[in-house]
């Protein structure tokens, strides 16, 4: 059975779907939730968010944020969000690089947590975009012979 998932931002709905399976970057780990999961509350760190539907996954790139997971719906409050399809590589590409450079030229102490926090998004939002173009493979049992 599906599970409502509903993503926001500040500015807009960015999903509202029912989906098998949504994976979240929690503060203590990754957070894979089904309909039914017990309810929680919990802060979400940068990080990526997977929507399983059937052989479909879809990828999401959040700032961080809070989620909401009921029985039988989850609510994400994202500081940001971003879908795969959403993100101009080209784009993310030269902020990681600016975000590298940044850092390799030995900031202020008061400046560094700041440029790691660019260079951390930038990195996922690299990471997402480059999941759209290749079709994600769902793990599987491997039956090798030895």
């Amino acid at each position: 059975m599906p599970i409502l998932v509903d993503i926001v931002t500040r500015d807009r709905r960015l999903v509202s779907d029912e989906v098998d399976m949504v994976t979240l970057p929690g503060s203590a780990g990754q957070m894979g939730i089904l309909r039914g999961h017990a309810p929680l509350l919990s802060t979400l760190e940068i990080g990526e968010i997977i929507l399983h539907k059937g052989n479909d996954v879809r990828y999401i790139a959040i700032g961080g944020g809070v989620v909401e997971v009921r029985p039988d719906k989850v609510i994400v409050l994202a500081e940001s969000a971003e879908q795969a399809e959403e993100i101009d590589e080209a784009r993310a590409a030269a902020a990681l690089q600016r975000a590298r450079e940044s850092l390799a030229e030995n900031p202020p102490r008061e400046r560094k947590p700041i440029i790691e926090a660019a260079l951390q998004r930038s990195t996922l939002r690299l990471k997402v975009a480059r999941r759209r173009s290749s079709r994600p493979q769902r793990p599987g049992p491997s039956f090798e012979e030895e």
